[in-house]
């Protein structure tokens, strides 16, 4: 595997995550969580596959 392969797969498992923490987040305050869990992750999964 090239470095730049390693490069473009570390970002975009970056941009994954982070995008993943933002939806959790919003489906946490949509509920009027005072935390985001587990759960409010769960629930915002299936948009992400």
């Amino acid at each position: 595997v090239s470095s730049d392969a390693l490069i473009l797969m570390a970002e975009m498992l970056k941009v994954f995550v982070q995008e993943a923490a933002e939806r959790s987040v919003k489906q946490a305050v949509t509920e009027d969580s005072e935390s985001v869990d587990i759960d409010h992750f769960e629930k915002i999964l299936p948009q992400l596959v």
